[in-house]
């Protein structure tokens, strides 16, 4: 089944329908979906569907000759395999010349690391020949950095040639619920807290009765799928994989600022830096600074991609019991006790999420939402805040909490959320919002009726 990326499917169908020239650019992490985006699109079409290889500019030259072979001959065996790549373009021309043709080369990136020349050669053959023609190509890669820069970018011999360009993103907290509609609130937001909204990790999850059943069978299992694909994922993109699971480690046991990191992982914070980068390139890692102020002293990173911080936070610390099998004995004790303090960032995520993409009834729309942490000029203590939400323009605020824990929340949270806001701004109208797992005393929803807080449980964020 396919679900979700309505938005996406229409995009590419406007196009489609279009009947002229289309370059289209699809990119996401891996897993994201991108190809299974791509074969709805090209469900009932005319296509060639090209997937290149992390292999030599010959062996993609045969691939993409038998792609096209196939096309033209559908029971045809021993494909011919073109002279040059210019022939195999020409051959595409020709099929497109009197019908709308779709050209998909998924994993651009590995066809152009194998094959320097071809960006150019597309850049060629678009300017020349098929900007006039039916043409729908689709440039397809997981390397965000590469499409970003060698195919997005001003420097690159493509520029300005896409017609749209499709980031593929994470589902929704709200989206995964088509995957596993008979779990509860509670356990589609842990599935979520596992697998960050990536399909391909809902599907290998396969929650069919309970989460912990899933979990115990199709990720603390040495034999499944996901408990090989941290490492599988790290190998596959990066050179050093051993050194950026070290900094993944590090960052997963607390430390969370570049010199806290180095030190951990005993290298330079400058080459610490450079494996950084990589990290928040693959989106596997996250900056964060407090709301409102510039990257500087007080930014931090933590770990962006929920599975891997799921898979960091309960199997190193695990692996001997999961090894020999003794993880199922072990696992309410070890893990299961674990999850509400582990959602808690989690629910934070969405709760945000929430603010900005579903509520209605907030008195004003915010610019930015995210989170801010300092020290209150009075009491001098660190001070964290879950939510602020800051306008375009005005004095207006919002300030919130969210709490992921068993029990209901009471008028001592709200208390503390006033004094935070004053650590916060001294100056300025602030509204408060606070979320819930488990609900609110009955004194709270009182007051909050009062004072205009409010109040949010999982059915409210999951719009039911």
């Amino acid at each position: 089944m396919f679900y979700c990326r309505e938005s996406e499917l229409r995009i590419m169908n406007n196009r489609y329908d279009g009947g002229g020239f289309e370059c289209v650019v699809i990119y996401g992490r891996r897993r994201v979906g991108k190809t299974a985006l791509i074969n709805e699109f090209c469900k009932d079409k005319p296509v060639i569907f090209f997937s290149a290889l992390n292999a030599s500019s010959h062996e993609n030259l045969e691939a993409l000759s038998k792609a096209v072979w196939q096309f033209k001959n559908p029971e045809g065996n021993n494909a011919p395999v073109y002279s040059g790549y210019d022939g195999v373009l020409e051959e595409i021309t020709a099929l497109s010349k009197d019908r709308r043709l779709v050209f998909v080369i998924d994993e651009f990136p590995y066809l152009a690391k194998a094959e320097e020349s071809i960006s150019s050669r597309l850049q060629h053959i678009i300017d020349h020949v098929w900007q006039n023609s039916r043409l729908y190509l689709i440039l397809c890669g997981s390397s965000m950095s590469f499409m970003e820069n060698q195919v997005l970018g001003y420097q690159s011999p493509l520029y300005g040639r896409r017609t749209a360009q499709i980031k593929v993103k994470a589902l929704t907290y709200r989206e995964m619920t088509v995957f596993r509609p008979h779990l509860s609130l509670e356990d589609q937001a842990l599935q979520y807290g596992i697998t960050g909204g990536i399909p391909h990790y809902v599907n290998k999850l396969d929650v069919r009765t309970s989460i912990d059943d899933a979990v115990l069978d199709n990720l603390l299992d040495t034999s499944s799928y996901l408990f090989e694909e941290p490492g599988n994922l790290l190998k596959q993109e990066l050179r050093e994989p051993a050194i950026y699971n070290t900094i993944i480690s590090a960052v997963a046991g607390g430390a969370s600022r570049v010199n806290e990191i180095a030190t951990k992982t005993k290298l330079t914070s400058a080459v610490c830096g450079k494996y950084l980068r990589e990290l928040l390139e693959l989106e596997i890692l996250q900056k964060e600074t407090p709301i409102g102020e510039k990257a500087g002293k007080r930014t931090i990173y933590n770990i962006r991609d929920n599975f891997f911080r799921f898979w960091y936070r309960f199997v190193p610390g695990n692996m001997s019991a999961i090894s020999t099998g003794r993880i199922r004995r072990i696992y309410d004790a070890a893990i299961k006790r674990l999850y509400p303090e582990y959602m808690g960032l989690i629910f934070e995520k969405m709760c945000r999420d929430y603010l900005m993409r579903y509520d209605e009834r907030l008195p004003f729309i915010p610019a930015e939402i995210g989170q801010w942490w300092g020290t209150d000029p009075e009491t001098h203590k660190q001070v964290q805040i879950d939510i602020v939400g800051v306008p375009a323009s005005g004095d207006e605020y919002l300030i919130g909490s969210c709490k992921y824990k068993n029990e209901k929340v009471g008028i001592d949270e709200f208390r503390l959320l006033q004094s935070y806001a004053a650590a916060f701004r001294r100056n300025g109208k602030f509204r408060y919002c606070i979320f819930s797992k488990s609900g609110f005393t009955e004194q709270l929803a009182a007051l909050a009726g009062q004072e205009g807080v409010a109040l949010y449980t999982l059915e409210d964020i999951y719009g039911l």
